[in-house]
């Protein structure tokens, strides 16, 4: 991302996307670094990035079956031990008593057909994310749900 000048303060789609790119760092993914922030009337949530669940092994570890077994991005999630980032930070406003309705998700990346039928179940109107996924039938549910989507683009 394009550094805006010393004057000049973000944007809100900026600083929130912003924050998600730092948040995925803490990825142990081996294929991706993924982050997302859910906010609400410009207030942080939650948020989580991909990785597994709390007492797991992380993939930087145990290794990824998707990749030894030469899996394509997008296709047999369900053999992935992590989560998603929108997962974690869905199962995360869910932890700690936050109601997700009403509310905007940031995303580093498209979400998959498994986080888009969460996003939608769990209250949020607008996905704003920035890199591609190789799903476009998450994105077909998501409109047809009813959820605004945008694409971020990098300054």
């Amino acid at each position: 991302m394009k550094k805006n000048s010393v004057n000049k303060r973000p944007s809100w789609d900026e600083y929130f996307m912003q924050l998600a790119h730092l948040i995925s760092t803490r990825s142990t993914c081996t294929r991706r670094k993924v982050g997302a922030v859910v906010v609400k009337e410009k207030r942080i949530l939650s948020t989580g990035y991909n990785g597994t669940p709390s007492g797991v092994k992380h993939c930087t570890e145990a290794g990824c079956l998707r990749e030894k077994l030469g899996v394509p991005s997008g296709q047999r999630q369900e053999i992935c031990r992590g989560l998603h980032g929108e997962q974690n930070a869905i199962l995360q406003a869910a932890r700690f008593g936050n109601s997700m309705k009403d509310s905007v998700l940031y995303c580093t990346t498209q979400p998959c057909v498994t986080c888009a039928k969460m996003i939608i179940n769990s209250g949020v109107t607008e996905v704003i994310y920035e890199g591609e996924y190789p799903d476009k039938l998450a994105l077909e549910i998501l409109k047809e749900a009813g959820i605004k989507l945008t694409r971020f683009k990098c300054l």
